[in-house]
């Protein structure tokens, strides 16, 4: 699966996720600090952290500014952040974090969250794919317009153009979307993707997108049909 370091000084969260990811079949090593980090770092590199934002010392978004400074060594970052860090949230996706799971959270929402980021980041060998008149760059993880332009979205409204770019004409249900671009939040349902749909709906029509770039199939789910009228 993927060699994870678990990075909080919370020692029964850190043992109880370990079983649990273990048995998901992932290699995980524990730290409760930079210097614990540090140490499995000189190691070997891992595929995923998964990052605490509070931590004695030296904080999380200080660990990963200065790991997504350091370039191309390749780990991919999921913040682990407290329900009311908003702020921490939004500087984490900034300075490059893949992701972010609010704690408390579910275990099924940590896994399907690093299910997603794997999934994205190997993906990042291929080459780009046409949405509708933009380009998802699969290596950079990013929506591009014509011109060239970031479209500006979150990693999972990036999850759900990259489940549509990768299905084209396909009718996908919402479980399935679920599946490919899982949401975040300890109790996410079938219907939370109608809303975040809406959502990227709007932004994608604002940066010169059809309205029917994804159509809705009343009672069935979402089909993505851009490419197929290219």
């Amino acid at each position: 699966m993927a060699d994870l370091i678990i990075v909080d000084d919370d020692q029964a969260l850190r043992d109880m996720l370990a079983d649990s990811l273990s048995m998901a079949g992932h290699d995980i090593r524990l730290a409760g600090d930079a210097r614990e980090l540090a140490t499995h770092l000189a190691g070997r590199t891992p595929e995923l952290v998964l990052l605490d934002v509070s931590l004695p010392g030296e904080d999380g978004l200080s660990i990963a500014r200065r790991l997504q400074a350091q370039g191309g060594i390749g780990i991919g970052i999921i913040m682990l952040t407290a329900a009311d860090d908003v702020i921490d949230r939004i500087v984490g996706l900034e300075i490059g974090a893949d992701d972010y799971v609010v704690k408390p959270f579910s275990i099924a929402e940590l896994k399907a969250r690093i299910e997603a980021v794997l999934r994205r980041r190997r993906a990042r060998g291929d080459k780009t794919v046409p949405f509708g008149s933009f380009t998802l760059d699969l290596r950079s993880w990013r929506l591009l317009t014509a011109g060239g332009s970031d479209v500006g979205l979150f990693p999972t409204e990036i999850d759900l153009v990259a489940a549509f770019a990768t299905n084209p004409g396909k009718l996908l249900s919402r479980d399935e979307i679920l599946k490919l671009a899982p949401a975040h939040g300890s109790d996410p349902t079938d219907r939370s993707i109608d809303t975040r749909i809406a959502r990227l709906r709007r932004k994608l029509e604002d940066n010169g997108a059809d309205a029917d770039l994804i159509e809705t199939a009343r009672g069935n789910g979402y089909i993505y049909k851009g490419a197929l009228s290219r």
